[in-house]
């Protein structure tokens, strides 16, 4: 009840005649439960490459991107402001909030969370810090070996996707920059922002779902976290028992370069990796039919 209406403690403690401390204490207690029991059902980084090919042939399907095993982004949840954290959480909306940095496969549910950075930090920086980065590039997510895009023959790997906001990689494909832009540019924008336009509605969904994000949360920030975690992983429960609907994709939010030389030569991989994505866009095996109408 309280994540989904949003309701305030006030609101639950005249409706059902319970101290505050008591609502909070029972709030605190369900969400570490649920966590404790579904994280590693609901909510865990697939283990098998035949876990990744199934997401893989999601994106392909609906979002007519092949080899894409996730989409990466982050959302600002609003909070009170914790106690004696100066700016540390004011984001550059001019609000107090944590990120929640998520992935998700073409079903809307999540398949990576990080919770509690502070606002102020980028996505780029909070996703450097997380597992997720280390085992990605670490070779620890147990990826399939490269496979060639459809009709094609030049084996290409298994990518994750993001915005601007994230550094290129050989792991990682972000659009190409706003200037100077070629149609192969626009093409291979459109493409991507047809497959990252998942995570965006899986954010949507939840917090269309769980009314406490249309609110600043006023808790502790380790209680935060907990509803937060508690939320992304009552989401995907949800959407393996109900499957997808798609009024729930109609929501509006309420609230919402280092230099040194090993860098540079993953960069320069991955836009040579995002060059050769986009020349497949572009080619007869490779372009959908309305492309070249959706671009400007």
């Amino acid at each position: 009840m309280y994540l989904r209406t949003g309701q305030t403690f006030s609101d639950l403690h005249f409706s059902y005649q319970l101290g505050k401390s008591t609502i909070c204490l029972i709030v605190r207690e369900v969400c570490l439960t649920i966590w404790n029991v579904l994280h590693s059902e609901c909510l865990s980084l697939p283990r098998f490459p035949e876990d990744w090919l199934k997401i893989a042939s999601g994106f392909e399907q609906v979002a007519n991107f092949p080899n894409c095993v996730g989409c990466l982004d982050g959302k600002h949840v609003r909070i009170v402001c914790p106690e004696k954290s100066g700016s540390l959480f004011l984001n550059y909306k001019k609000h107090f909030s944590i990120n929640l940095l998520a992935m998700c496969d073409s079903e809307y549910r999540f398949t990576y969370i990080h919770v509690g950075s502070c606002g102020s930090d980028s996505d780029s920086t909070i996703f450097k810090n997380t597992s997720l980065y280390t085992k990605l590039h670490n070779g620890e997510l147990n990826l399939p070996s490269a496979k060639p895009l459809p009709n094609t023959t030049e084996p290409m790997p298994y990518v994750l996707i993001g915005d601007g906001a994230f550094g290129i990689s050989n792991k990682v494909l972000r659009p190409y920059v706003r200037s100077n832009m070629t149609h192969k540019k626009k093409i291979f924008n459109y493409r991507l922002s047809r497959a990252r336009r998942y995570i965006e509605s899986t954010f949507g969904i939840m917090s269309n779902k769980f009314k406490i994000f249309q609110r600043s949360i006023n808790h502790s920030l380790p209680n935060a976290i907990k509803l937060v975690k508690t939320c992304c992983i009552l989401h995907n429960y949800i959407r393996e028992r109900d499957g997808y609907k798609f009024e729930d994709t109609l929501t509006i939010e309420g609230f919402q370069n280092n230099t040194n030389t090993n860098n540079i030569s993953v960069v320069r991989s991955g836009d040579v990796l995002r060059d050769k994505f986009a020349n497949y866009f572009v080619s007869e095996v490779g372009a959908i039919p309305w492309q070249d109408d959706s671009i400007f």
